[in-house]
């Protein structure tokens, strides 16, 4: 798809405004006969006078900048105009304070200019990180092909990053390895599809539904902040004797009922907006670690939680750390979800580092810049719950529970009597009722015994609503200052 097409597809009609001067190639770059021939037979063949289009428009009403590259002019290589031309058009995105949305489709650099044109993808992976740290949106849409440079700059630095179908995305060339290696690049590689799997992309969507996922997403990270929390939605309290006084262990196998809603439920009832995303960034997806951007009523928030009945290893919590970079860098709210009866219990997380990631999420959430907000949906087993817990502000179902172990386990150790699990639970304070009396949680939303599962969920979404909108209007510093405070007093 050429460059124009994909802006028409994506913005609304009439609204595109070009940014781009002409190209002065020969200001930039010694240009011999050859080159100067090829740059003419690809304005011709192409009707542009470089491979990136860049100006802005609306999408949905929201202004927008773009950057989309080209193939059909010299293989949507990137030389020094090339370059100019991305780093200006960021600077005017961040000037005016608009969402980027950038979509490559390149061979990687131009090698007519060589190490010169080599060099500019630092000053635009530069340019996109001066986007980044102002706070503003950068959203990627890699196209066919995606190679080289221009994938390992400004190809792979999206907070959400989307492909086209069966694209070819990739380092090195297959053409380049198989000249440089003698043999064939491993087929089914470097592909739009196997990034996913490997947690690199988010996803795999068409380019005619881009402009639908766009606006999902922009709906989160871009909208305007709403502080009115509103009225505290009915059947929540933050009083420990108005929760009826039911024994720890009816809401532990309340918990584990298989038809019990997760976080995934919620989304899905719940939230008006979910864009969901997609492993580590880095290689890794664990499929258990559910990530997403999302909106409960006028709350957008990024969202992490333990997708119930499957355990987590040390790759769920690193993508759960990638959730909390993305709200620290774009001021969102953070909702973390903790629903899970343990983590991954395998040499595979040992080795993995499971300990360690524990211990790194507790350290980022503890000092998250972002305003925080936990949900306690059900079981709360061990570190794995540990890891998502620490927020500004704490919710609970009132069957949520949380345990240093699974309590069979506890009882093992204190007891060398798995069957005393009930009796433990008890004594160890794990219900929502002593949460809420030991300050571990702020407020419990009730559960009823004829409760209707998507009335529950909504009644969830209500009270997340207000505790994101709650959470956001405080003052940064001192919202800080009370989430340290908080865990120091725990216990005392």
């Amino acid at each position: 798809m050429r460059a124009h097409e994909l802006i028409a597809q994506i913005l609304d009609p009439g609204s595109w405004t070009s940014w781009d001067t002409p190209a002065q190639h020969h200001r930039y770059t010694t240009i011999d006969d050859a080159y100067a021939a090829a740059l003419e037979a690809a304005r011709e063949r192409s009707g542009l006078d470089e491979s990136l289009v860049t100006g802005e428009g609306r999408l949905d009403g929201r202004p927008v900048a773009l950057v989309v590259g080209d193939f059909s002019f010299l293989g949507g290589s990137i030389g020094v105009a090339t370059a100019e031309r991305f780093v200006a058009a960021a600077d005017i995105a961040r000037e005016r304070r608009l969402p980027l949305i950038a979509s490559p489709a390149s061979g990687g650099t131009r090698m007519q200019e060589g190490t010169v044109a080599f060099l500019q993808m630092v000053k635009i992976s530069a340019a996109v990180a001066a986007h980044r740290a102002a706070g503003l949106p950068y959203l990627v849409y890699l196209r066919n092909p995606t190679m080289g440079g221009v994938l390992a700059s400004w190809g792979m630095l999206g907070h959400v990053c989307a492909a086209e179908p069966g694209a070819l995305i990739g380092f090195l060339g297959p053409k380049v390895f198989e000249a440089l290696n003698g043999e064939p690049f491993p087929e089914g590689v470097q592909t739009a599809e196997n990034l996913f799997r490997h947690g690199l992309i988010d996803a795999v969507v068409g380019p005619e539904e881009l402009r639908t996922v766009a606006i999902s997403a922009l709906s989160v990270l871009a909208a305007p902040k709403t502080d009115n929390p509103g009225r505290q939605p009915e059947h929540v309290t933050s009083d420990p004797d108005e929760l009826p006084d039911v024994p720890a262990w009816e809401s532990i196998v309340r918990s584990r009922d298989p038809q019990r809603p997760g976080v995934r439920e919620l989304l899905e009832v719940a939230a008006n907006t979910v864009v969901p995303l997609n492993g580590t960034g880095q290689g890794e997806a664990d499929p258990a670690m559910l990530l997403a951007l999302a909106r409960f009523g006028n709350a957008g928030c990024v969202v992490l939680g333990h997708d119930r009945g499957t355990a987590i290893g040390p790759a769920g919590l690193r993508e759960a750390r990638r959730g909390m970079r993305l709200a620290a860098e774009l001021g969102l709210p953070l909702v973390s979800i903790v629903d899970t009866a343990g983590a991954a219990l395998s040499r595979e997380a040992e080795e993995g580092g499971l300990a360690g990631e524990i211990a790194r999420s507790l350290a980022d959430l503890t000092t998250l810049s972002a305003p925080t907000v936990c949900l306690v949906l059900g079981q709360g087993a061990g570190g794995m719950a540990l890891a998502l817990l620490p927020a500004d502000r704490v919710v609970a179902a009132q069957h949520g529970w949380i345990s240093p172990l699974p309590p069979e386990g506890a009882a093992q150790i204190l007891y060398r009597a798995p069957d005393r699990a009930p009796e433990l639970a008890h004594a160890q304070g794990v219900r929502s009722r002593d949460l809420l009396r030991n300050r571990i949680v702020d407020t419990v939303v009730r559960e009823f015994s004829d409760d209707d599962p998507d009335a529950f969920l909504r009644r969830v979404g209500g009270v997340l609503e207000h505790e994101v909108l709650r959470v956001r209007q405080a003052d940064p510093d001192e919202r800080m200052t009370r989430r340290l405070q908080r865990y120091r007093q725990i216990g005392m």
